[in-house]
Formats: structure tokens, sequence, C-alpha cells
């Protein structure tokens, strides 16, 4: 009868580590999956709330913010980015399964810069976002008592506007640099084989336009309509893109 040769110690060593660690990557792949699907929840929530009664009211003033948070916290917080802090969170666990599925693929340095690029725009955006602050200014505006006080709230109020107003030069670089990761990434999905070419190009063209989106309603005036559909486009490619890659870490997960 045959003998089987027995494996040298280092090659035990590595189908052991093999063994123990593959469990942890479908973890990541589930998580990463799970993480997508739930960026798709938030797209489709921002787009109902867009079009419930006062989803898509200009705000003019720094008055008009308090006065919004005094009636309505919820829609001031959406305003100015609660979904786009909790998309944002979810993005952070979406890059990093994103670059466990390429880390033996030789676009792995690429994947690695892509999701770092979206780790760097998360922090960006983080950093800048005036949502809570904004509430609890009108809260105290709201029980100020003489001028003077109401005037020095409007003056900080106007501050964190002008820092933390989605879409505005203020927010431009968190909400970019993670846009331009997802070009990146989809690129890299365009030539590791590991994705399908339709996830790529789904994410090449709903970053892109989103990317583009960005550019123009931070830096140009009197385009409305443009930058509308190219944030309708660009959202709907890119939740297009969330399905594909959530569908695609599942099936790379146990």
């Amino acid at each position: 009868m045959p003998m089987t040769r027995p494996a040298s110690p280092g090659q035990e060593d590595d189908m052991t580590r093999s063994e123990v660690g593959r469990p942890q990557w479908d973890r990541i792949y589930k998580i990463g999956g799970i993480a997508a699907l739930g960026a798709v929840l938030v797209g489709v929530s921002e787009i109902v709330i867009t079009f419930l009664p006062g989803g898509n009211v200009p705000l003019e003033t720094v008055r008009d913010w308090f006065v919004l948070f005094q009636e309505n916290g919820f829609m001031g917080l959406r305003d100015l980015g609660l979904l786009n802090i909790l998309l944002n969170t979810l993005a952070i666990l979406i890059f990093f399964a994103l670059w466990a599925a390429h880390r033996r693929s030789p676009q792995r340095p690429y994947a690695t810069l892509a999701a770092l690029i979206a780790m760097l725009g998360v922090a960006v955006f983080y950093a800048t976002n005036r949502a809570f602050v904004l509430w609890d200014l009108s809260n105290r505006y709201a029980a100020a008592t003489t001028e003077a006080q109401r005037a020095a709230i409007e003056a900080a109020g106007l501050a964190m506007l002008s820092v933390g107003r989605s879409h505005t030069p203020g927010t431009f670089l968190g909400f970019f640099l993670l846009e331009a990761a997802g070009v990146m990434m989809a690129v890299v999905m365009l030539h590791s084989g590991i994705f399908s070419k339709a996830t790529a190009v789904a994410g090449l063209l709903g970053f892109g336009m989103l990317a583009l989106f960005e550019v123009v309603s931070s830096f140009v005036l009197g385009l409305g309509n443009v930058t509308m559909i190219l944030a309708m486009l660009g959202g709907l490619s890119a939740m297009v893109w969330y399905i594909l890659i959530a569908r695609r870490l599942f099936q790379l997960g146990p």
C-alpha cells in the first residue's frame, strides 16, 4: 500500500495558520457584505426622506437652521449629514472587506491605497461634521435671554455651517476622498478578476458621477439641475455596486 509522505514541520505550520485564519477572513467578508446591504438601506432611506414633507426645504440663514432643529431635531441632523455619518461608518467595514478580498491579488498595493484613502476620507468627514454642534447651539439659542447672547450664538452657528454644511467647500474634501477611493477600488476590481466587470463598471460610474457632483455642487453656482442629475444617477449606480459587492462577498465567505 502506498505510503503518504508526512508534511514537514514548516508545511504543518502553514496549514495550521491557514485553517485558523480562514474563519476570520470569512467573517470579515460576511460583515462587509452586511455593511454593503446596510449602505443600500441608508441610500433608500435618504431618497424616501427627501420626498417626505420638509425633506428638501432650502435653509438660507442660521436662524432657519435653529428653527428646524427646534421643530424637528431629526431633520436638522439629517440635513447636516446624519445619514452620511452612518454611511461613512459602514464604508470602513466595506473597504476593509474589499481589501481583504484582494490581499493575495497582484492588485493588493492598489487595493491597500484605495482602502487607506477611504479611511482618510471618513476621518476628514468626521472631523468636519457639525450636526450635533448645531443642534446644541440651537438649544442655546432657544434658551438665550438677550439679543447679545443670540447674536453671539448666531455667529458661532454661521462658523459651524461654513465648515459642516453638506456638499459645500467645507465638506468637499471628506466626500471627495471617499468617492475617489471608490473609483480606485472599482479599477482594482476591473483588473483583479475577483469581482465581475459589471460590479467594477457600476462602481466607476457611481463614484465617478458622485465625485463630479461634489465638485459641481461645491464650487460651481447655478447648475442645480445638473447636480441633481449627477447625484441621482451616481447614487443609483453606487447602490447597484453595493448590492453586487455584497453578493460577491457572501460568496467568498463560508
